[in-house]
């Protein structure tokens, strides 16, 4: 067992969930290093003697491994491992009475916008000359860039206005002065997220400005790629699509979470459209960026959901032919809209759907991928591993879509470079290629 000393501490940050947590953990590590504070993200060895967990409440699944965490961590407390054990973020906001019951071994709990009262009590200033700058936990040739905080949007579903709060949007004179910080660091790729991206602006400038956020970082030196995430197709802006469509380093890529196909179901979750107003919204947007990869993620088994229903939202994902799909079970959470209804969707009949719905887009993904077969795209290496450099297309995501793997015995390619790749062969979700002669 350890025991205490005069020694230096040293904070290990350990981050759950979204890649909007994930920034909120680079700013925490950004601001403690600029203390000069030792710290570190998900250090695989025990040497920090304070953790800080950054926890996930967005489901059931999400909460249960944030909780396993700080018990975990609470352990190693007890065990005289570490000193300190501080959780913060969205389970935190959201049940932060409760976890202070239950797991009292905690030292504190803070919530989302608890930053500057969490440093002090890590003996740290918030350091104002830091804002825009970033230490990256993940490769440095791509970062995720949070344009706004919180959401105003009233989904029946969703807990993240519980837990983040109303929508704040940063100045864009901030959005580019990190984009530039981040350039300079050999930042290639800018992966814009939010909780509503398409609300941008509104706040700050009394109109949705998304267009002009991306123009400006578009034009910000040494960004190949500006990729947007998480629009919500209400109020969809559609002059993003001419900015997309002028400015060639602005990826041919949209994320828009539609939840569903169903008219009568997008009325229970409180999406302000219909299926039909998004079937058109698709069409516009094919129409006016040719050849765009949409992503957009949907829910089986919200309260009320009946098969015919389930069956509308199947023949929309046939008819839509989405370039990526993902689908979650509905998640019943406390202090939302739809928490008033019945769960009466039962869990396996949940997933049965989801497993449906995610057949049937395996389907689609394969036959648009074997329309890529000879052809060749622009590919940035995102790693080697198992043999091969794997890296994505314009179309492609970090984590959640399609990767490009190419032989690392046969080829040599540099992580965090861009490549021209000819694609020899492709399955349902993942492309192989070698560098076009």
């Amino acid at each position: 067992m350890k025991t205490k000393t005069l020694r230096k501490n040293k904070v290990n940050i350990i981050t759950m969930g979204c890649s909007k947590n994930l920034v909120d953990s680079e700013v925490l590590l950004t601001q403690l290093k600029g203390n000069q504070i030792e710290a570190t993200h998900e250090a695989e060895n025990d040497e920090a003697n304070i953790v800080v967990i950054n926890t996930c409440g967005f489901i059931d699944n999400a909460k249960q491994e944030s909780i396993d965490t700080i018990l975990r961590y609470v352990d190693a407390k007890e065990a005289g491992v570490v000193e300190k054990v501080y959780v913060t973020g969205c389970l935190s906001q959201r049940y932060k009475d409760d976890l202070e019951r239950e797991i009292p071994q905690v030292d504190a709990y803070f919530g989302t916008r608890d930053l500057p009262r969490l440093l002090k009590t890590l003996k740290a200033n918030y350091k104002h000359e830091l804002v825009g700058e970033r230490i990256l936990t993940t490769h440095s040739h791509y970062a995720y860039m949070k344009i706004s905080e919180g959401c105003d949007r009233p989904c029946s579903f969703c807990a993240i206005p519980l837990m983040r709060g109303g929508h704040v949007s940063r100045p864009i004179e901030e959005l580019v002065k990190e984009a530039q910080n981040l350039a300079k660091n050999g930042t290639k790729e800018l992966l814009l997220i939010a909780q509503d991206s398409t609300y941008y602006g509104l706040d700050l400038y009394k109109k949705r400005n998304l267009a002009e956020l991306m123009q400006q970082l578009a034009d910000v030196d040494g960004i190949d790629w500006v990729r947007l995430h998480y629009a919500f197709p209400t109020g969809f802006p559609l002059d993003i699509l001419d900015v997309m469509r002028e400015h060639p380093n602005i990826c041919n890529y949209l994320d828009i979470p539609l939840q569903h196909g169903s008219t009568s179901v997008l009325k229970k979750m409180r999406r302000g459209t219909t299926r039909e107003k998004q079937e058109e919204l698709i069409h516009t947007i094919r129409e006016k960026v040719p050849g765009i990869a949409l992503r957009t993620t949907l829910i089986a088994g919200h309260p009320g959901e009946t098969e015919a229903e389930f069956q509308e939202m199947a023949d929309f994902v046939e008819r839509m032919r989405f370039e990526r799909l993902g689908i979650f079970t509905y998640s019943h959470e406390e202090n939302t809209h739809a928490h008033s209804m019945e769960d009466n969707v039962p869990e396996e009949e949940k997933q049965a759907r989801a497993n449906e719905i995610m057949e049937l887009q395996e389907g689609i993904s394969f036959e648009l991928n074997q329309e890529k077969l000879g052809k060749t795209f622009k590919v940035l290496i995102d790693r080697k591993e198992s043999g091969n450099y794997i890296g994505r297309t314009e179309f492609d995501s970090p984590e959640v879509d399609n990767e490009v793997l190419i032989d690392a015995s046969q080829h040599y390619l540099r992580v965090g470079d861009f490549a021209q790749i000819t694609i020899t062969e492709a399955t349902e979700f993942d492309l192989y290629g070698e560098p076009a002669q």
